[in-house]
């Protein structure tokens, strides 16, 4: 048996040295680590830096999913770059998607909003690539969890938005969401390289040999059809604007709201997926003093509040209808209850707008008598003290007497038990 003495100094700095398929590291001649390449999955280069990207491994409750080397600077002399050097001896030995055989389907110069760039998009039987100008993404089918087509608010674009996870990386950021944008008018063709009997033998007759149409139609048909995924469209919400989409910001990011068949979407700064069943309770506020707006707040049962904000108020009759009468959203055993907090906010809302309409005709003080005596006001300790006190009865302004209590009726809450 061969013994190899190991350094227990706990530095970060040495010397990495390859033997064959591994990756050692070494600190003072004594080796601290090794590494098989065979389970590093990407390798990128940074200014005198090294990141590599293992394979998830999903049996294992805790994985290394990414390590960095930083080599100094003043090792960078001479005509060999080591920065390169030490990516081409990781990649000659990583397991790192190779791409074998033409692609089923070639996209040119995609808008990409997130990340933000134009990519050429090439679709494998195993994987899809996104190309561009800067950097280069091999993104494995099984790693898309759904796909989403969503028509822009201003009924000219759409959004093609698919969920990744274990997302992908660009440097420190993470996107678990690639989120295009498409031009309705844009359209396309292609020919797809395989014979009419292998497209129904191996796609069960959902492809043909030549598609046409529009560039985000023919993507989402080709993507869904080969990963074998649902395609997620708006649903039948429809707005006050005409459109499923409702504007809103996001923190400081404005952006769009979508409620779909089982869930919320956001688009697209950061993308947010909400499905119903991760929803404790929403509620409906006001925005920040403005009575043109409010405020959508979901709670998670994971305690997390996403907050969108400044909502125009002519989509809160919709919103709420959506949320109150939607089948799949809150319990359906109270479904059919009736929510007395609600029929008293509507009620309210009805004698303003009666008092609105009457605002304008003059009103004549029946009980005023310059002959009778002044008399004082009854306190509320005295007997002849009448339940509504002076103010109540005058506050409204008209015949409701009602309307000085809506602003205070504003704030509702639905809750949602999956």
């Amino acid at each position: 048996m061969l013994e190899n003495e190991l350094s227990l100094r706990g530095w970060n700095w040495g010397t990495a040295k390859f033997y064959g398929s591994v990756l050692g590291f070494d600190i003072d001649s004594k080796t601290c680590f090794e590494i098989p390449l065979n389970h590093v999955s990407q390798c990128i280069t940074g200014k005198n830096e090294i990141t590599m990207e293992f394979h998830q491994n999903d049996d294992a409750p805790i994985s290394l999913m990414e390590m960095r080397f930083f080599i100094p600077s003043n090792e960078l002399a001479g005509d060999l770059d080591p920065v390169e050097a030490f990516q081409n001896q990781v990649m000659n030995r990583a397991s790192v998607i190779s791409v074998s055989g033409d692609a089923i389907a070639i996209f040119r110069e995609i808008q990409c909003l997130t990340p933000r760039g134009r990519y050429d998009i090439k679709i494998f039987q195993t994987f899809f690539q996104l190309h561009g100008k800067t950097f280069d993404y091999k993104i494995p089918m099984s790693t898309v969890l759904r796909l989403f087509l969503l028509p822009h608010k201003d009924n000219r674009q759409m959004f093609f938005i698919i969920s990744l996870d274990p997302p992908i990386k660009q440097g420190q950021t993470r996107y678990h969401f690639l989120v295009l944008l498409f031009g309705q008018d844009g359209e396309t063709l292609i020919e797809l390289p395989f014979a009419e009997e292998k497209l129904k033998e191996k796609y069960e007759g959902k492809l043909e040999k030549e598609i046409s149409g529009p560039t985000c139609e023919v993507l989402g048909k080709v993507m869904k059809t080969i990963i074998n995924r649902k395609l997620t469209g708006a649903g039948g919400f429809i707005g006050h604007s005409g459109t499923p989409a409702i504007g809103c910001s996001f923190k400081a990011a404005a952006g769009y709201l979508y409620p779909l068949e089982r869930g919320f979407i956001y688009v697209h700064k950061p993308p947010i997926h909400i499905r119903f069943e991760e929803i404790a309770s929403v509620n409906f506020a006001r925005s920040g003093g403005s009575t043109r707006s409010f405020d959508f707040e979901i709670e998670l049962k994971s305690s997390t509040i996403h907050t969108f904000s400044s909502i125009e108020k002519e989509e809160y009759g919709k919103l709420l209808d959506f949320i109150t009468y939607k089948d799949d959203f809150g319990d359906s055993d109270n479904e059919a209850e009736p929510d007395a907090y609600l029929e008293r906010v509507k009620a309210e809302g009805q004698e303003r707008d009666v008092d609105d309409k009457s605002s304008d005709a003059d009103s004549t003080d029946e009980d005023f008598n310059p002959n009778q005596e002044e008399s004082d006001v009854a306190e509320e300790y005295d007997s002849n003290h009448s339940g509504t006190s002076s103010f109540e009865e005058g506050s409204g302004g008209g015949s409701g007497g009602g309307s000085g209590k809506i602003l205070a009726s504003i704030h509702i809450e639905a809750y949602c038990t999956m």
